[in-house]
């Protein structure tokens, strides 16, 4: 199996001195593949040369990666300390005392001592079941509250004290939101995992999130062509169809998928696609490794921006909401820099 040298791999170092990976391996898949088809992509992923993974307790599949992390220490295929490895504390653990109950549970689950980075995976208790519809919402949903985010926040910042998380993050976060929290964290987040990709490029977060020393982490970053149909609307942007999109990879002779992850490489976020095919999840490790983007491309990209959110969150929605975009503060509306 083709494999891509690790040292290749463009590096992204993190406020607090961390050094990780500037491409990762996602995980969430549990809409489409089993536990172990999602595992065994891992496994394949980290004999490529991935080694940064994005896990998350919400995904279902954490036992089975954890199985597969345990194999590749046992094969010497990589060390621990090699790997970068990223989990998220769900919507239903936010209460007192939950978040280490939570999180002993990822670090058992996944066959771990510590994990690298720590996130709170959405920024209110909305807790809805694996694979639930729109008429399955919590009818207990609430808006974002900036005291119950910082009575969660206060546990995660324990776990760092505790030695079982290195760092925090934060995920699905707005500017507005950033700006209740930050000034009250006592430790920082180092990463802000967010929708990012060619027909969304959230310029003022990305912005915001540099003038922090936050790093964006991109879920979705070609689009998110296989999303849940809960979070598809008539009329949505189909990112592999973007003309210049479609034109720079002509020019590269290559899928659009791979200009997506170069695009977002050398903007500087760090991309987390997923697949479970070996030669897809190879060549996006691949190309951020060679054949890069001209400036000219970067500049076609840039203005192509369609300002186009494709994971809305409508299954989060609360009683009295308007309409998805509440969930995002209104600030998709002027998200042109």
């Amino acid at each position: 199996m083709e494999s891509v040298n690790p040292a290749a791999v463009p590096q992204r170092r993190l406020s607090n001195g961390m050094v990780i990976p500037g491409i990762g391996m996602g995980t969430f898949g549990n809409d489409r593949y089993t536990p172990e088809e999602v595992a065994d992509a891992v496994y394949g992923a980290i004999k490529a040369g991935y080694r940064l993974l994005d896990c998350a307790a919400a995904y279902g599949n954490e036992r089975d990666i954890g199985r597969v992390l345990s194999r590749t220490f046992e094969e010497g295929i990589v060390r621990r300390q090699e790997l970068t490895v990223m989990t998220k504390l769900w919507n239903d653990m936010h209460g007192q005392g939950d978040v280490l109950v939570a999180c002993a549970k990822s670090l058992r689950d996944l066959g771990l001592d510590y994990v690298d980075v720590y996130m709170v995976h959405w920024p209110f208790p909305n807790y809805h079941a694996p694979g639930a519809r729109l008429k399955g919402r919590n009818p207990d949903a609430v808006p974002f509250s900036a005291e119950e985010y910082l009575s969660v926040w206060r546990q995660m910042e324990h776990l760092v004290d505790m030695g079982i998380v290195r760092s925090l993050g934060m995920s699905n976060m707005t500017i507005t939101k950033l700006e209740q929290v930050l000034p009250l964290c006592r430790i920082k987040p180092v990463v802000l995992e967010v929708e990012i990709n060619p027909t969304f490029q959230q310029p003022k977060l990305f912005e915001y999130c540099i003038r922090h020393d936050i790093l964006p982490v991109a879920f979705s970053p070609m689009g998110s062509p296989c999303r849940p149909e809960r979070d598809t609307e008539e009329g949505d942007v189909v990112t592999f169809e973007m003309e210049e999109l479609q034109e720079i990879a002509r020019a590269h002779h290559c899928h659009p998928a791979e200009i997506c992850v170069k695009w977002a490489v050398q903007r500087g976020h760090v991309p987390i696609p997923f697949s479970v095919y070996p030669e897809e999840y190879t060549g996006n490790l691949r190309c951020t490794t060679e054949d890069f983007l001209t400036d000219a491309e970067m500049e076609m990209l840039q203005k192509a921006d369609r300002n186009a959110r494709l994971i809305k969150g409508k299954v989060f929605l609360w009683e009295g909401a308007e309409s998805w975009r509440d969930i995002w503060d209104g600030e998709d509306e002027s998200n042109k820099l």
